[in-house]
């Protein structure tokens, strides 16, 4: 396989789309990302067409090498012919037949050896492309489903609860990518909804009322 297809194959396994994701959140992530996908899929094409071409070529390789060794074992047996019925010259141009064969099989079998290599080499790029290609098509259908969700949630908070619910999620989210990428750590606690965060606040408000009524009472016991 030719080196530059070989670089382009090893840039989209090593790539990374939430890298992509990152860079060009700003800009046009999606396009990218689609037109990412396109590539994955020619070069996919291409690494299949140069898988074909070689194991077409081994298996011309494998029948050159059984018809030479076919013609060897025929040889032997007409030398045999040959000498028993007196034709030492034809013996010897049997001989000498069998010698630029037996020169021929080791380059044939270095050649089908090198091509039963790239044969495995390219199909285990086929099937490592292919997988990043299922990898890139999941991120590419929740990140089209993220921003629907944030299209759909509006730029007001007209929607109600659940828009605003929407929103916040799709913030914090963004939130958390971020704080994960930079410390490594888990950002922020997205296991409360907006309605639990507004009972959690009543209750610590009602807490301390509670907290100031008893201050005050003590103070007031001891100013009696």
């Amino acid at each position: 396989m030719a080196d530059s297809l070989k670089t382009r194959v090893g840039r989209i396994i090593a790539g990374s789309v939430h890298a992509l994701v990152d860079h060009l959140e700003n800009h046009a992530p999606l396009a990218v990302m689609e037109q990412s996908l396109r590539e994955a899929d020619t070069v996919i094409g291409e690494v299949r067409h140069e898988l074909g071409r070689t194991s077409a070529n081994r298996h011309l390789a494998q029948q050159q090498h059984a018809h030479l060794n076919d013609q060897h074992g025929k040889l032997a047996e007409q030398i045999d012919q040959a000498l028993t019925a007196g034709r030492e010259d034809l013996a010897r141009a049997a001989v000498a037949r069998q010698l630029d064969i037996e020169a021929q099989i080791p380059v044939l079998e270095a050649t089908l050896a090198d091509l039963a290599r790239q044969e495995s080499e390219l199909t285990g790029y086929v099937a490592a492309l292919l997988a990043k290609q299922r990898e890139m098509g999941d991120a590419l259908d929740a990140f089209r489903q993220s921003r629907a969700a944030a299209a759909q949630a509006g730029p007001a908070p007209s929607g109600g609860a659940n828009g605003v619910q929407q929103r916040m999620d799709a913030v914090t989210g963004a939130f958390d990518r971020l704080y994960a990428r930079q410390t490594g750590l888990a950002g922020t606690d997205r296991s409360h909804t907006l309605d639990q965060a507004a009972k959690l606040k009543e209750l610590d408000d009602l807490v301390r009322d509670h907290k100031i009524a008893e201050r005050m009472a003590r103070l007031k016991t001891g100013h009696a």
